[in-house]
Order: structure tokens, then C-alpha cells, then sequence
């Protein structure tokens, strides 16, 4: 009896997931470089490869990799989260430090608790000088931290900043040379990369500098969110129908339930 309950439950579990994550979609519809979250099942032979761990003695892997437990329920990590890493459409701004990327590739951001990685490039100049996010957190260069003398450097699409307006006097660098170099890095598995909020993101892949001339960075311009606002309204409907589904067979359950145990009351 549990068993049909552990099922129904678990499946609306799953449904309140996916209502979660298309929320958040709808509600960064206009957020610069924002990656839309997808939910999915886990793929069969993962939950293989957690059996197997079970059977070696390792049962709090299976659980976390999301296989059936004794009561017939799904762990809580059946569902997988990743990152739909489809380009957005490039919005030209106009502001010398908007920044978007074109191809595979993040921004590197310090923040406190490590490396962070972005696309979201609407970049700007703290009060020291430093290039940094729309929350403060560093941009990163190849050189480390980019400090900048003016509001309108100008950046190649390989990420070399110059700054032609305070090139003067005799000590002055000769015109072009850079001043500092945008670090830019990519991941073999950027969909697996976590959210930290804020277009933030981190992961457990190391990351590794992009090829020179596999992306290109285009400045006065914002890479668009990937969302369809169509499409998540779509899955908003079809993941409702499907709770108030498995909401109607718990209850249908439960009713058969009562009218067996009636019977058997009025035949004793």
C-alpha cells in the first residue's frame, strides 16, 4: 500500500522541482547571460552505477545518486539540474564596458569564496579603478586583477583593453599596447556547472583558457538570456497537469482504500 503512495508523492516531489526551476527561467527572462535551468530524470545507467555502490557497500552514494530506497521511493537527487548553454542573442548597448561573449567561454570572477564564472558582462569601474561585476565582485585578468584609468578603454574581440585617451608623455607606452588581457576560460561540461545566484556559476571540472579565436568578445554589447518565455509557459502547464494527475490517483487510492476497508468491516 505504501508503495503506490511513495510513488505518487515522490512524483509530485519532482513536479514542484520542475515548477521551481521554470519560475526562476520566467523570472531572468531579462537578465544578461543568464543560462536556463532545465530538470531532467536521471539517466538510467547512473542509477545503475548507484546500485552497483549499493552492492559494494555503498549505500549513501546510491542514495545520493538518486535510486530507489526500500520503500520503493526515489532518493532526492533522481532529478538532475543543468544549465541549457545555448547562446542568447547579442543586444548592443553602447557602454564601453558591456561585454559579450560569442561561443563556449566565461567570464572569471573573484569573489570570496573562490573563483567564480560568468557570462553576464555588464561590467563597470569601482572606486579604486578596478573592473569588477554589477555586485563588485573582480574581474579577473591573465595578469590578475584589472585595474583600469578610464571609463572608455577600448577591448578587442580577444579580450586585450587598451586605453588610447591616457596615452600621452614621454613615459606613455606606445599606442595599442595593452594594459591588461580579459581572462577567458571553458569547461568540457559547462551544463554541470552550479548556480550561485546573481549569474554566478561554479563547478568541480577544473577550468581551462579558451583557444585563441575560438570566442570572440564584442564590446558596447550584452549576451541576452537563452529563455523562451513561450516555451516555460508550456512546461509551467504540462508540470501542473501532471501534479493535479498524480494528485487525483493518490486520492483515488486512498478512496478504494476506505471503501475495502469498509467491506471488510461490514463482512466481519
Amino acid at each position: 500500500m505504501a508503495d503506490a503512495y511513495a510513488v505518487t508523492l515522490a512524483s509530485m516531489h519532482q513536479d514542484m522541482t520542475r515548477l521551481n526551476h521554470v519560475a526562476l527561467n520566467l523570472a531572468n527572462v531579462s537578465t544578461p547571460g543568464y543560462k536556463r535551468e532545465a530538470v531532467a530524470v536521471q539517466p538510467f545507467v547512473d542509477v545503475v552505477d548507484a546500485l552497483l555502490g549499493t552492492a559494494a557497500g555503498n549505500p549513501h552514494d546510491a542514495m545520493a545518486s538518486g535510486v530507489l530506497v526500500d520503500n520503493g521511493a526515489q532518493a532526492p537527487g533522481a532529478l538532475q539540474v543543468r544549465h541549457d548553454m545555448r547562446p542568447g542573442t547579442i543586444k548592443m548597448t553602447g557602454e564601453p564596458l558591456d561585454l559579450a561573449l560569442t561561443g563556449d567561454g566565461f567570464f572569471e570572477v573573484s569573489t570570496p569564496s573562490g573563483p567564480a564564472y560568468t557570462r553576464q558582462g555588464n561590467f563597470r569601474l569601482d572606486g579604486q579603478g578596478h573592473l569588477v561585476t554589477a555586485q563588485g565582485y573582480p574581474v579577473m585578468g591573465k595578469g590578475g586583477d584589472i585595474y583600469l584609468t578610464t571609463q572608455t578603454p577600448s577591448i578587442d574581440t580577444q579580450g586585450a583593453i587598451t586605453e588610447p585617451d591616457t596615452m600621452a608623455g614621454p613615459n606613455a607606452p606606445p599606442r595599442g599596447t595593452p594594459v591588461a588581457q580579459l581572462r577567458i576560460v571553458q569547461f568540457e561540461h559547462p551544463e554541470k556547472l552550479s548556480s550561485l545566484g546573481n549569474g554566478l556559476m561554479s563547478g568541480n571540472d577544473r577550468a581551462t583558457a579558451v583557444a585563441e579565436g575560438s570566442v570572440q568578445i564584442r564590446q558596447g554589447a550584452l549576451e541576452n538570456a537563452n529563455v523562451d518565455s513561450m516555451q516555460e509557459m508550456m512546461e509551467l502547464m504540462r508540470t501542473m497537469r501532471h501534479f493535479e494527475s498524480m494528485q487525483k490517483i493518490a486520492q483515488g487510492y486512498d478512496e478504494m482504500l476506505g471503501l475495502s476497508l469498509q467491506k471488510l468491516g461490514d463482512l466481519s
